[in-house]
């Protein structure tokens, strides 16, 4: 049953996972929030060699069952502390989440802010479009919320 037992140490396997996750909420939050809401075939890509390049930091030199479930445990664990200190910590929960961001106030593109979020006038008004919008006239606010998508206030 040596499949069960990690081959490196417990502690060791608890840190890297910590570790690895730590990283990549750290790049996801640095990435920004138009990555996250609309994901393209070369984002998927992008994630797929991430899971590739971190799965070795992850697990080390151990192919264990048991390790590979310790790691998946801490790393779910890890993220229920986050999600649980996020909630009860605003200042905390500035770092981890993004806040939305407005687009349009009051049928005006905020350009200096669509060039913040590093979104093109194409890509934006595309998205109008995905939400029914053909012009931003009459528009009260469009934001781009924290998971990337769009909220329109006629």
């Amino acid at each position: 049953m040596h499949f069960w037992l990690p081959e490196i140490p417990l502690v060791e396997k608890v840190v890297r996972s910590v570790v690895v996750y730590v990283f990549l909420l750290a790049s996801f939050r640095v990435v920004g929030k138009r990555q996250l809401g609309q994901m393209t075939p070369f984002d998927l890509v992008v994630l797929l060699v991430i899971s590739n390049v971190v799965q070795n930091a992850l697990i080390g030199n151990d192919n264990s069952l048991g390790g590979g479930l310790v790691g998946a445990t801490t790393i779910l664990l890890t993220n229920a502390l986050v999600a649980w200190l996020t909630f009860w910590s605003k200042p905390l929960r500035r770092v981890v989440e993004h806040s939305p961001t407005i687009l349009v106030r009051h049928g005006r593109i905020l350009w200096s802010n669509l060039a913040s979020e590093r979104l093109s006038p194409s890509e934006f008004h595309a998205a109008l479009r995905r939400e029914g919008i053909v012009t931003v006239r009459g528009l009260r606010y469009v934001l781009l919320e924290q998971d990337g998508h769009l909220s329109v206030i006629r």
